[in-house]
């Protein structure tokens, strides 16, 4: 009884206690500032604002911050100019009597103000605007409006001409320092605008390109940007013009981001998916070539060659001994004058001794200038418009843009591997002549070798003629086929919806995989070798090269580009773009740098990397993957080769569906389908598929529930075999499971660190999955959620089929395969 009279009396005396002496608060009044020890924090505990301590600072201040992602990053920062004493344990946020926010410190000195009288509140709303309210709760002032080096959603980058008020993005002096450093980042003046960042204010350091109402066009990560978060509103009757990003009409799961410049005058932009920890997605910086204008004036940059800078050609080296020595900023002159500049008598249009040379995949130089007055779809107009002027020195034909001319020097051209735009370089008619020149000897040339070749083959082939006619038709079949496949894919390009797609060019391929170099390749499929590559800006990708005599090849390469380009989805693998050449035919995909999970899986050194949590997690996400292709994506696909060497895995070890070749697409209203050519891998084909080639969803989710047991034991459904008693890998999981030692199935290495919950869920939906009846396993809606805990699932049936195909060996089952050293596929009809 006394303690609870007790217990009472402090709940009572805490009780009027006024809320600053809790730890969390949601809002700021005159009555209740902010005081050391405390944070205001958003409605959905998003966000979070309070006084911090940099690394080893002696100062302290007031920021705003990420509540529970790590590591931290303190997006706003109030009093940068004025730090408070570390040791100052007295300073409040607070509402003062003239009705201003202010900072003060011990001494009740004002160190950092909102300057503005009669506010009422203040309140951290979720999306991490800090906002300051009168009594009627309108938006009095919001630190959106004053950035400090960060940029969060639906935040606006840029300015108002009429007011002059600038929001732009000023870096930290150091890690350590939040004070103002040397770099801003902001929109320039010009039309259409460029992102850049600044040092103190004038000097460009990094310039984006101008904004083609999609893209910055000098960035070529945003073209492989398959949904596009940002967006540039130039509002010319209010002179505004901002630039900001949203994910809001992006669907999946939420995601949170912000776009820092660092002290080092470095663009990132880092996110945060379903609360994980930040990653870096891109950043400004890759190369050498990012640095403004590194190959001064008329001088072009290339990441990807040595040296990195050279003239455009009609220039040469300004200076010679500087350009030796690797100092480049100098740039290039003009080796021979216009002809406009030497023949000033004479009307520019009348003479025409001027022409263009085409310059391909640029970021387009800086000071361009946007004729708006010409329609957007004519090319012509944008270069008579250029030559007609001797002070014009180049023009470019944007997309979704139209007509730019430069009157200036051309500074900080980048050429990159893909992407980027034409540039047409004004040279006099010698520049241009000269290799016309040369090119039609050297035709004439090669003309005379061709005909005498003709001649001599055509003696050759009559003397042999007879005896070479077999092989000459069998060449011929040969020749015309692969011309066939060629045009056919050609054509399919051409009459689908492939928008979302690059089409990349095929020397920067070459490129990147070193000429398909022998050791970067890492695997060999059905469809042809796959090789790893590097871009020049850093990124690694992978290149699967078809095979160029097969036409099973031509229809899985058609296949997959037309359904994986349009399928979103973060648990299925990313392609980048393609690129077709003659008879080389290459899809190009992000890279995966832990390659496909039988790598792990099966190897006895390796697979003790996959503790439980990550195969949970793998697990989970192909299921997501798969839900999304049966249920969630535009159309209803059915993968039909699910497999563990089918899901390949990120850095993070996240899993993501692959190989599309052989998916297929059902309309909303149609269960089953049949087919001729049965295709897929053995061991997870389901009954009805493999016996009948009858496939529906439900034979994507037999696969599935072998995968998931497989990933459970680390055991191979295709290779498993127990003599003694005759049974193959599912008899045994479902024997287990009937003994109630499902547990027994879990993989040695993992010792007792797992979840015996998880496990028992994951055999259940496994064994659901595997059923022999189609209409007995569950959809993946289902499946998600009883991973998720959300439903349980009926107990599985007793399989005929299984028990009565394990009374002999596995191999004796499929006699019409066709078999590899680590899988074999189903050849009756079709193999892969």
């Amino acid at each position: 009884m006394q303690l609870g009279s007790v217990t009472l009396f402090f709940f009572f005396i805490f009780s009027l206690l006024p809320p600053q002496y809790g730890a969390e608060v949601y809002n700021i009044t005159p009555s209740h500032p902010l005081a050391e020890g405390q944070t205001l924090v958003s409605p959905g505990l998003i966000f979070e604002l309070g006084f911090f301590s940099p690394n080893s600072s002696a100062n302290k201040y007031l920021g705003l911050w990420h509540k529970s992602i790590f590591p931290c990053k303190y997006v706003w920062v109030a009093n940068r100019d004025n730090p408070l004493a570390d040791t100052d344990t007295m300073a409040t946020l607070r509402i003062g009597g003239n009705g201003n926010l202010e900072l003060v410190d011990g001494k009740q000195t004002s160190v950092w103000s909102t300057n503005i009288s009669n506010c009422s509140s203040a309140v951290l709303l979720d999306n991490g605007n800090f906002v300051v309210k009168d009594a009627m709760g309108a938006d009095m002032w919001e630190s959106f409006n004053n950035p400090s080096d960060s940029l969060l959603p639906s935040m606006l980058m840029g300015y108002d001409s009429a007011t002059g008020k600038q929001n732009f993005l000023t870096s930290w002096k150091s890690e350590n320092d939040p004070s103002p450093g040397i770099f801003m980042a902001g929109l320039s003046a010009e039309l259409p605008s460029q992102a850049l960042i600044w040092i103190n204010g004038s000097t460009p350091h990094w310039r984006s390109g101008p904004w083609d109402k999609y893209k910055f066009i000098g960035v070529p990560t945003m073209e492989s940007q398959y949904l596009n978060p940002f967006t540039v509103v130039d509002n010319v009757t209010q002179g505004t013009r901002y630039f900001s990003y949203s994910y809001d009409k992006i669907p999946g799961d939420k995601l949170l981001a912000y776009l820092d410049i660092s002290s080092e005058g470095i663009l990132r932009f880092m996110f945060s998916e379903s609360g994980k920890n930040w990653s870096l997605d891109c950043e400004s910086w890759q190369n050498p070539c990012d640095n403004y204008g590194a190959c001064g004036p008329f001088g072009v940059c290339k990441a990807f060659d040595s040296p990195i800078c050279k003239c455009l050609k009609g220039f040469i080296p300004k200076s010679n001994e500087e350009w030796s020595k690797g100092n480049w900023t100098g740039g290039c002159v003009r080796r021979t004058h216009l002809s406009c500049e030497t023949h000033t008598n004479e009307s520019v249009s009348s003479k025409g001794k001027d022409g263009f040379l085409k310059v391909e995949r640029l970021k387009v130089p800086n000071f361009h200038q946007y004729l708006t007055s010409l329609a957007q779809d004519r090319f012509e107009d944008c270069k008579i418009k250029c030559l007609s002027n001797c002070s014009c020195l180049a023009f470019a034909y944007v997309n979704n843009l139209g007509c730019l001319v430069w009157y200036k020097d051309l500074v900080d051209i980048q050429q990159f591997p893909s992407f980027g735009e034409d540039l047409y370089v004004r040279l006099a008619d010698l520049e241009l002549a000269k290799p016309i020149k040369l090119i039609a000897s050297l035709t004439a040339i090669g003309f005379m070798i061709i005909l005498v070749a003709i001649i001599f083959s055509l003696h050759w082939w009559r003397a042999n003629q007879k005896r070479h006619v077999k092989l000459t038709t069998r060449h011929l079949e040969s020749t015309s086929l692969i011309k066939i496949h060629r045009d056919d894919l050609r054509e399919y390009i051409g009459n689908h919806d492939l928008s979302e797609l690059k089409i990349y060019d095929f020397d920067s391929i070459l490129i990147a995989t070193d000429n398909f170099s022998i050791t970067n390749k890492l695997g060999q499929g059905g469809f042809g070798p796959v090789y790893k590559g590097m871009l020049p800006e850093g990124k690694e990708i992978a290149v699967k090269r078809l095979s160029s005599t097969s036409r099973q090849g031509v229809e899985e390469f058609k296949n997959e580009m037309l359904l994986i380009s349009n399928l979103q989805h973060k648990n299925l693998v990313r392609i980048m773009g393609c690129c077709v050449k003659e008879n080389e035919k290459l899809l190009i995909y992000e890279f995966m740098p832990n390659k496909s999970l039988d790598t792990f899986l099966y190897d006895s050194r390796k697979r003790a990397v996959l503790d439980w949590a990550t195969r949970f997690n793998i697990i989970q996400g192909v299921a997501k993957g798969l839900l999304y292709l049966h249920h969630d994506s535009y159309v209803k696909v059915i993968h039909r080769d699910l497999k563990v060497s089918n899901i390949l895995l990120d850095e993070k070890m996240n899993p993501k569906i692959s190989d599309f070749g052989l998916a297929r697409i059902v309309e909303g209203t149609q269960d089953l389908e049949n087919t001729q050519k049965v295709v897929g891998t053995r061991g997870y084909m389901s009954p009805e598929y493999a016996m009948g080639g009858i496939f529906s969803e439900k034979s994507d989710i037999y696969s599935f529930g072998v995968l998931v047991l497989e990933i459970i034991s680390s055991k191979k459904n295709s290779s498993f075999y127990l003599y003694d008693q005759q049974i193959g890998f599912l008899a045994f999981a479902r024997n287990l499971w009937n003994e109630g030692r499902a547990l027994d199935l879990v993989d040695e290495v993992l010792g007792d660190s797992y979840s015996s919950s998880e496990v028992m869920t994951c055999v259940h939906v496994g064994l659901l999955c595997v059923q022999d009846n189609a209409a007995d396993r569950p959809t993946m809606t289902d499946v998600t959620s009883m991973l998720s805990s959300e439903k349980d699932g009926p107990h599985p049936k007793r399989s005929v089929f299984t028990i009565q195909n394990s009374v002999h060996h596995p191999r004796s089952s499929y006699e019409n395969t066709s078999s590899s050293k680590n899988e074999a596929s189903i050849t009756k009809i079709e193999g892969r």
